[in-house]
């Protein structure tokens, strides 16, 4: 695409509604065709899969006139102003850098690539091209977490010095034998699917604490014997391929300033039911964030007040998830400061799971680099 046509198809302002168009159309996908159908300043004109049945049911249902098998005939021909990619790991750089190139707006779901290497080809692209460059936590979107970075804000908790943070499920491995367990094309096992995500969310209600150091181990001790799989994200079974990835990692993480970050993730563990959590320690109080089971989400702040220990917790509001991460996403996409937008947060945190997996592979601690 040309300069001039990117200038022409680039939105200006608030008011100027955005074209915009999907790329994978698996659950994810699923979540941002919604949300892009729902937003009355969008119109949702192009989608692309190679499902033609999921074309035909997500394009009528939403009256999407572009449907492409091929991708690149969707970037080439629909006059996008954004695009959104919901495809294997092993696809979100290309896909997102030939996007940036011909001048339309990304946004990426996790993880952001299939390693730290190709994730900042990405950021490059988004810095050349001058567009936005976005990747969807959608989980920091949750209701509760939003309630408890206020809480970080607010500095009732004082100094943060330590976390904990995990995602454990008791049998949910995504599609043995489909690329989630191929190295090659998911870049990592439980760490990389569901471990980003506390990953992230934790640095986030830290307020981006720096990680300096990585110290992790990895095991597969459920996925090797065909234990543990969910059919949660199989598209396509392939029988006789290995299981290549992690089904659990454990990371120490130093943090600059002297703080601590622990992180655990499985798919595939001897526990009563999946957890989810997130736990801070401050100076002045401490907080978390458990859901899993029958009981919930709960949220829980402790500190004193008045001299006297108080058990706090928060109102917390309705969670946003992937219709928050398209909005943000759109906001973005609005605003005059697209080269502010580049990916490069989201490559800190593909940067920091490179540094885990070396670790466990050098049964050593791994210093960041910067």
């Amino acid at each position: 695409m040309t300069d001039a046509r990117q200038a022409e198809t680039a939105p200006q302002g608030t008011d100027r509604r955005v074209r915009v168009g999907v790329i994978g159309l698996g659950w994810a996908g699923q979540q941002h065709v919604a949300a892009y159908a729902a937003d009355p300043t969008v119109d949702l004109v192009a989608i692309s899969a190679m499902e033609e049945h999921l074309l035909a049911r997500f394009g009528d249902e939403h009256d999407v006139p572009g449907r492409y098998q091929d991708w690149q005939q969707m970037i080439a021909e629909a006059e996008l102003d954004a695009v959104s990619i919901a495809t294997p790991t092993f696809l979100h750089a290309p896909m997102a850098i030939a996007a940036l190139d011909a001048g339309l707006h990304v946004i990426s779901e996790k993880p952001m690539a299939e390693n730290a290497e190709s994730a900042a080809r990405m950021v490059e692209a988004a810095d050349r091209a001058g567009r936005v460059l976005d990747v969807s936590f959608n989980h920091r979107q949750r209701g509760d977490v939003t309630a408890l970075r206020a809480v970080v804000e607010s500095g009732v908790l004082g100094k943060l010095y330590y976390a904990k943070t995990g995602w454990i499920r008791r049998q949910g491995i995504p599609g043995l034998g489909t690329w989630f367990t191929k190295s090659e094309s998911s870049g990592g096992g439980a760490l990389m699917d569901i471990g980003i995500h506390m990953l992230d969310m934790a640095l986030h209600l830290m307020g981006e604490p720096t990680v300096t150091a990585a110290s992790a181990s990895t095991h597969a001790e459920f996925g090797p014997l065909g234990r543990g799989g969910s059919g949660f994200g199989i598209s396509q079974v392939e029988d006789g391929v290995p299981f290549e990835v992690e089904d659990l990692a454990t990371a120490f993480l130093r943090l600059d300033g002297g703080g601590t970050l622990l992180l655990e993730s499985s798919w595939a563990q001897w526990i009563p039911h999946d957890l989810c959590y997130v736990t801070l320690y401050g100076a002045d109080g401490g907080a978390t964030i458990e859901w899993g089971g029958d009981a919930g989400a709960q949220i829980t702040v402790w500190t004193e007040v008045a001299g006297m220990p108080a058990e706090l917790q928060p109102v917390v509001g309705a969670d946003g998830r992937h219709a928050a991460a398209v909005a943000n996403f759109l906001q973005k996409v609005r605003s005059e400061d697209w080269t502010g937008h580049n990916g490069a947060l989201a490559l800190r945190r593909a940067t920091v799971i490179d540094a885990c997996y070396a670790s466990a592979k050098a049964g050593a601690e791994v210093v960041l680099e910067g």
